[in-house]
């Protein structure tokens, strides 16, 4: 798919719909659209955080290892949310599993490109880090609640 229409599949995207045309066919360039079929991982924890991802369609599950047993599952996230933080984050290593559990089709963007990006235009780094800070704040509360579901005191 060439730039113009990874362009129109951002704009299409509520974490970019509102973001000018420049900004989009900028960051376009760092795009890429990928499909994963149910039951594969897209990012393992630990591994390196190369991507971040936008879901277009499907549902995605993070999820915590835990050693002898099976996987803790954090949340479960769906067509309009964005996952992969750890990016942004040295030593940029995945905090947890992410997988697919049904067919699911993403927008891929390569965290060495965006960050290059952001150096050279500070702007566009300020506007990602204030989308992303909620998300991130997000998530440790889900995994908060979802940890004090499993572990809090039983009333």
């Amino acid at each position: 798919m060439e730039i113009e229409g990874l362009g129109k599949l951002l704009k299409d995207h509520p974490f970019f719909a509102d973001w000018s045309d420049d900004y989009r066919e900028l960051i376009a360039g760092c795009a890429a659209n990928h499909r994963f079929a149910a039951g594969e991982y897209i990012a393992r924890a630990g591994k390196p955080a190369e991507k971040f991802y936008l879901i277009r369609h499907g549902t995605v599950a993070l999820e915590t290892p835990v050693p002898g047993n099976p996987p803790l599952l954090l949340e479960t996230l769906h067509e309009g949310d964005v996952f992969g933080w750890s990016w942004l984050v040295p030593p940029y290593q995945w905090t947890y599993d992410v997988k697919s559990t049904d067919l699911c089709r993403v927008l891929s963007m390569d965290a060495t490109c965006l960050r290059a990006k952001c150096e050279a235009d500070h702007s566009l780094g300020y506007q990602l880090f204030k989308r992303f800070i909620p998300i991130i704040a997000a998530r440790m509360h889900a995994s908060q609640m979802r940890l004090l579901d499993l572990y809090g005191p039983k009333t």
